[in-house]
């Protein structure tokens, strides 16, 4: 299996939410992974980054904001030109799907936990 550098939005060391599970999936994978969330923190010994930090080489994005917070990421995430955007179960979000795939990215509907444990991430 590759690694797929993966920026992981919306990222909490709350261990009952599925930002923490995907960040320590995606460690036990082998993925690289990057975490940006609203308090800072470690998961998995990824530290939680507060602000928004240039980034290259991202393949993944996948988010666990709201549409209403997706809006504040909108540049960062096209300037980061990932290869995918994966809106996991309850972000969904046409608005951002649409500019997305306007820029040539990949768009997932799509749980990152099931991806990866069925070996489809």
């Amino acid at each position: 299996m590759s690694n797929k550098k993966t920026l992981v939005l919306g990222a909490s060391t709350k261990p009952d939410r599925y930002a923490f599970m995907a960040i320590t999936m995606l460690v036990e994978k082998g993925h690289s992974v990057i975490a940006i969330g609203q308090n800072a923190g470690e998961v998995a010994g990824i530290n939680i980054r507060t602000k928004n930090i240039p980034l290259a080489s991202i393949h993944t994005v996948t988010l666990y904001l709201n549409p209403t917070r997706q809006r504040d990421y909108y540049n960062y995430i096209l300037e980061t030109k990932p290869k995918r955007v994966i809106f996991n179960p309850g972000t969904e979000n046409p608005e951002f799907s649409q500019l997305l795939k306007a820029n040539g990215i990949k768009v997932e509907d799509a749980c990152t936990l099931v991806l990866l444990t069925t070996n489809q991430y």
